[in-house]
């Protein structure tokens, strides 16, 4: 049996907001954070005459971020967005736990961000300047400001955090493997604390142009709000997002000698490989299936006794069917009775960031007893029949909920957490 492993502290970042109570309540009340890309614009990342080429023209921005509220101006070209976004949840999770990494503790202390893709904003931009300017135009900072484990490692660096440091880099699973992975790190006692999550900027040409070649954006450019509706007979693809969702996990007397808030227990966590498609599920849902049985095997709770699981959802045809059909085939006659929502309705998918906020979510779900809505479901599919919570937020007596991320090369992942009562 290993050790008890509890959340006390969260940072989400994401379209509808900023900081974690307002993206919490953003949530709870509907608001729809996908909009006409204009962020990217500001920063110079897409060019307004070039935009209007791309048949996706939407997506779900990170809206008035200063990232020198975290970042001193000399080093702000030194790390890609992702990073930016990373050490500004980072540093809300830290002062919510009211965790502080002293020398005594420091070696106990890692970090797990993981990301799907890094610094996309980083090498297009230095591949422009070796276009134009030639090698000696690239700058030495490109390698340590694109790649993914920087998040990571800049964030371990700013807390002096000296225990385990790694990153995940399992496409729209990363940071769902990154929590999981740090809750059983702790478990097994290589560390008493983790900084956990995942972080996703990878609005950028080549990024929505990647997606939208392989016909795997919604095209609703008239409607962005509309575009991202998981489950609904109207959706065409998933709307990109940005953002970072980080959590501090802790063993459980390691928090309670502290003093420190807990938020909730993670209790579960399970992986899975499809073995069958480059970017299709598997058919049936058969490894969102067994990640499902998997996390509920580990925590040793039965499918009965899960009242709402934070669904991976993402607005394509054929992957909010097979989800449908895996939670039916997980859950039995439960899967009826258990709430399903799909967050992303609302703040995109975050990509390799997704898990990590929507772990948060179901932290905050677990907290506030209450249950984000699915945005958009406004003409279900008569193929994906279960309880949605379209469109308004519920309260409910929850005591377990899960997080499911699923990725391309058929990566899964999957956790639980248990209410926090004592």
């Amino acid at each position: 049996m290993g050790r008890r492993v509890v959340v006390t502290g969260l940072g989400l970042i994401c379209a509808v907001g900023n900081t974690t109570e307002e993206v919490w309540q953003s949530l709870l009340a509907g608001k729809n954070g996908v909009t006409r890309i204009t962020e990217a614009l500001k920063t110079g990342v897409f060019k307004e005459e070039d935009l209007v080429k791309f048949a996706c023209r939407i997506a779900g921005e990170v809206k008035n971020f200063d990232p020198l509220q975290f970042v001193e101006k000399k080093e702000l070209k030194k790390m890609a967005r992702f990073i930016h976004l990373a050490l500004a949840a980072s540093d809300e999770a830290m002062k919510s736990s009211g965790l502080q990494v002293t020398p005594e503790i420091s070696t106990r202390v890692g970090v797990h961000i993981g990301s799907g893709i890094g610094g996309f904003d980083v090498i297009e931009r230095e591949h422009s300047n070796l276009l134009t300017g030639g090698p000696r135009k690239i700058s030495p900072f490109f390698i340590p400001a694109a790649i993914v484990n920087l998040a990571a490692g800049q964030v371990s660096i700013r807390y002096h955090a000296k225990g385990p440091n790694e990153a995940t880099c399992t496409a729209c699973t990363s940071s769902a493997h990154s929590v999981g992975d740090a809750f059983k790190i702790i478990s097994r006692c290589d560390a008493d604390v983790m900084i956990a999550g995942g972080t996703e900027a990878a609005i950028t040409p080549m990024g929505v142009g990647g997606f939208a070649a392989m016909r795997a954006l919604s095209t609703r450019n008239d409607e962005p709000e509309k575009a991202s509706r998981p489950w609904d007979a109207g959706r065409d693809g998933f709307v990109i997002g940005e953002g970072a969702g980080i959590l501090i996990l802790e063993e459980l007397e390691f928090a309670r000698r502290r003093g420190a808030k807990i938020l909730a227990e993670i209790v579960g966590y399970g992986m899975s490989g499809d073995a069958s498609h480059i970017t299709q599920p598997a058919p049936e849902g058969e490894g969102a299936y067994r990640v499902m049985m998997n996390t509920l095997r580990d925590a040793k709770v039965q499918p009965e006794q899960v009242g709402y699981i934070n669904a991976h959802g993402t607005s394509t045809d054929i992957g909010d069917k097979l989800e449908t059909v895996a939670i039916k085939r997980a859950f039995g006659d439960h899967a009826y009775k258990v709430a399903v929502s799909s967050t992303k309705s609302m703040t995109g998918h975050l990509l390799g960031g997704a898990g990590g906020l929507e772990a948060g979510v179901t932290v905050l779900a677990l907290r506030d007893q209450q249950i984000p809505p699915t945005a958009n479901l406004e003409n279900p599919d008569p193929e994906c029949d279960l309880d949605y919570v379209p469109i308004r937020s519920r309260r409910a007596e929850l005591e377990y909920a899960m997080s499911n991320s699923f990725g391309f090369g058929g990566t899964n992942g999957a956790l639980l957490f248990r209410r926090w009562t004592d």
